[in-house]
C-alpha cells in the first residue's frame, strides 16, 4: 500500500468571511493535488473563523449545509479527501451548536462528521455544546483516520481510545494558541509514538480577537518525530503517511500490547 500524502494548510483564513475561507480552501486544495496529495487537512473552525463570538448562530451550518456541499465538489474537483472545521448547527436541536470538523471524501462523499468533546476555555463554553462521541473514523485509501479537534488530543485517554478502535492516522484541527506552543513541539510527537500511529496537528496562526495562534503545524510520526512541522505563519507544508513504516513500527513498539488493563479501572 503506498504512502498517503497528506496536506496541512496552516491558515487562519479571513474570520466572519465564509465565502474567502472556501477560496483559500480551493487554491491550497489546487496546489495540494498537484503534488500528488490525497488528503487536506484545514484547521479549527476553519470555514467561519475562530474568535467570532456574537456571529457563532449566524454562521453555523447543518453538516449538510451548502458550505459542505461547496467542498464536496472542490473534493470531488481535485480528487482529494479535505478535512475542515465549521460551526455546525444541530437541525433537531433550536440553538445547539457544535465545534464540528468535517471529512469529504475525493469523490465528494460526506464521509466522517465529528464535534468536539472537550471545550476549552469560557469562549467555547459559551456558544458551542460538547459532543458525545469519542471515537469517530473512516477510511481512506486503506488507511483508518480518526478525528479530534485541538483540546481533545491533550487527554491521553481519548486518544488511546483510537489507538485501541485501530486509528491509523489522527486528524487534529486545532486553533492553539500562545503560550501553549509546546503541545504541538513535544505533546503531539508523544501521543503519536505512545499511540503507535501518525497524528496530523493542523493550526491557525497569527493574531485573531484576543488570541494569538502559534501555528507550528505537524504531522507526527508513531516513531517520536515530526515528518513535517510548519512555521509560525501561513503554510501549506506536507508529509507521507506510510502503512509499511507504521506496521513495522506496531510490530517493534510492545506499548499496546503490554498493556494491563485491569489495573486502570480506576481512570473510568
Amino acid at each position: 500500500m503506498p504512502p498517503l500524502r497528506t496536506a496541512l494548510l496552516q491558515s487562519s483564513g479571513q474570520p466572519g468571511d465564509v465565502a474567502a475561507n472556501l477560496t483559500v480552501l480551493a487554491d491550497a486544495a489546487e496546489r495540494a493535488a498537484a503534488t500528488g496529495a490525497r488528503l487536506l487537512v484545514a484547521p479549527e473552525l476553519f470555514l467561519t473563523g475562530y474568535a467570532i463570538g456574537d456571529d457563532v448562530p449566524r454562521l453555523a451550518e447543518p453538516a449538510d449545509g451548502p458550505s459542505a456541499e461547496a467542498v464536496a465538489a472542490l473534493a470531488a474537483r481535485h480528487g482529494l479527501a479535505i478535512v475542515y472545521g465549521y460551526p455546525e448547527r444541530d437541525p433537531e436541536r433550536h440553538g445547539v451548536v457544535y465545534n464540528s470538523a468535517q471529512l469529504i471524501g475525493a469523490d465528494g462523499t460526506r464521509l466522517a462528521n465529528y464535534r468536539k468533546t472537550h471545550l476549552f476555555g469560557c469562549f467555547e463554553q459559551k456558544w458551542f455544546t460538547p459532543g458525545e462521541q469519542a471515537v469517530v473514523q473512516a477510511e481512506l485509501d486503506g488507511v483508518r483516520l480518526g478525528m479530534m479537534i485541538c483540546y481533545d488530543v491533550e487527554f491521553p485517554e481519548n486518544v488511546r481510545s483510537h489507538a485501541l478502535a485501530g486509528t491509523d492516522l489522527l486528524l487534529v484541527p486545532t486553533a492553539q494558541m500562545h503560550p501553549f506552543q509546546f503541545v504541538a513541539e513535544s505533546v503531539i510527537p508523544v501521543r503519536a509514538f505512545e499511540n503507535q500511529m501518525y497524528v496530523a496537528y493542523v493550526n491557525r496562526t497569527g493574531p485573531e480577537g484576543e488570541f494569538e495562534f502559534v501555528g507550528l503545524s505537524t504531522l507526527a510520526g508513531p516513531d517520536g518525530t515530526a515528518r513535517a512541522r510548519a512555521g509560525r505563519g501561513e503554510d501549506l507544508v506536507f508529509g507521507e503517511v506510510d502503512p509499511a513504516f507504521l506496521a513495522a513500527s506496531r510490530e517493534n513498539n510492545p506499548y499496546l500490547r503490554d498493556r494491563r488493563p485491569g489495573l486502570y479501572g480506576s481512570l473510568v
